[in-house]
């Protein structure tokens, strides 16, 4: 391992940059993106990269994110590589595309730059993007740092283009806190990335050679089957993932793809679940609480989609309690993440109790006190289903003028 990380360049790089280098590195054929805040340095470090000759690939300006998408549709379709990236309001204009991208069965790798959903407008950090296409049919990745940024990049594409899968897969990545921020991280070569991620040879692809059609009409006797086939291809990307990441961390010499990180589990009462960068506040906290005496873990979900319900289920279903941090809002009912975890646990031999707290909407801090003054809550007995953490009530509007 020690002379797979000498073989490998540390670079101090911006996680736009990051993501840049790494999409850079996976030789894409086609870039198409149009820029949002705030994953706006992601394309413009690669048009330069483009412009500079560094990258032989076609950099597609375009009018809008749904146009952007579309032609990233035309261009895997069509047999090419191919990559983009958008945010919040952007993402969402792209969201048509992405049904139909996955419907097609069409391996691209978008990244995410997480940002909150207007109105009001807000260009800071949450999940409620993301989150938003969960029933798409694309892969989920998240990241907690620059170094899985660089990382998961070059895994989603295998992951993506695996025979067994044959499905789009975007890299979530926290707006500001990962996009703005700079780290110190590891640049395998393009040597060895070429090894781990050879050329796209598509099975299925437009030519006129061999004519056929992609999205057709489909009638009540095909439909279903359609989708099945996505839900299937879902499940058998699970097993994939832990191949392939065994496969990377044996190449490059990091864990970054195995789908949990499990933190000071193995005694822990109570286990905290959580998404994307929150998970080093979660290590912090951690660590802060143990040298207090109380018994608790974090648990970094890396993988969203396809739900690794069975090793969730092994990671928590010992546990007392699971606080579960969330992101977002499935607005009406409970935070997504912990709605979906009390699902699958529930039943289990000691089915812990799952308390749900919506934190850091619209980018407000969280911060390790805060955490664990809800560590303390929830040890005490405390289980809220949908918690709203650090609410200013003067700030909530209730119809009146």
């Amino acid at each position: 391992m020690a002379m797979e990380v000498m073989a490998q360049t540390k670079m101090l790089l911006e996680g736009s940059e990051a993501v840049a280098e790494a999409v850079k590195l996976c030789r894409p054929n086609v870039i198409c993106a149009y820029p949002i805040t705030p994953q706006t340095h992601i394309v413009e470090n690669l048009s330069q990269m483009v412009a500079d000759g560094e990258l032989k690939a076609e950099f597609i300006n375009v009018e809008s994110e749904h146009s952007a998408a579309s032609a990233c549709l035309g261009a895997v379709a069509a047999g090419a590589r191919a990559y983009t990236s958008t945010s919040s309001q952007g993402f969402l204009l792209m969201l048509e595309v992405l049904y139909n991208i996955a419907g097609m069965r069409l391996p691209l790798v978008l990244t995410c730059a997480n940002r909150a959903i207007s109105a009001p407008i807000n260009i800071w950090n949450d999940h409620q993007d993301s989150f938003a296409a969960r029933d798409t049919g694309w892969i989920q990745l998240f990241a907690e740092n620059n170094q899985e940024l660089m990382d998961l990049h070059i895994l989603a594409y295998r992951i993506s283009q695996d025979a067994q899968v044959m499905l789009p897969a975007m890299v979530c990545m926290d707006g500001y806190a990962l996009t703005h921020a700079y780290e110190p991280l590891w640049v395998p070569p393009q040597e060895e990335v070429d090894a781990f991620l050879p050329p796209y040879q598509p099975v299925v692809y437009l030519t006129p050679k061999d004519p056929l059609t992609l999205g057709a009409l489909a009638t009540p006797d095909y439909y279903m089957e359609a989708r099945y086939g996505i839900q299937e291809a879902q499940q058998r990307a699970l097993g994939v993932i832990e191949e392939l990441a065994q496969e990377f961390k044996e190449a490059f010499g990091r864990p970054s793809g195995e789908i949990l990180e499990e933190y000071f589990t193995d005694d822990a009462s109570t286990i905290i679940v959580s998404l994307g960068s929150l998970a080093g506040t979660v290590k912090d906290a951690v660590d802060e609480l143990r040298q207090e005496g109380v018994r608790v873990g974090g648990l970094k979900m890396r993988l969203y989609r396809p739900f690794p319900q069975e090793a969730l289920r092994r990671a928590l279903g010992w546990a007392e309690r699971v606080m579960v941090l969330d992101k977002n809002i499935s607005l009406g009912h409970t935070g997504a993440l912990a709605s979906e975890l009390r699902a699958i646990l529930y039943g289990q031999p000691r089915q812990p109790r799952v308390a749900g707290f919506i934190v850091g909407l619209g980018g407000r801090d969280i911060t390790t006190e805060t955490i664990k003054g809800l560590v303390a809550r929830v040890e005490a007995g405390e289980c809220p289903d949908a918690e709203f953490v650090d609410l200013k009530p003067e700030n909530i509007w209730r119809g009146e003028r």
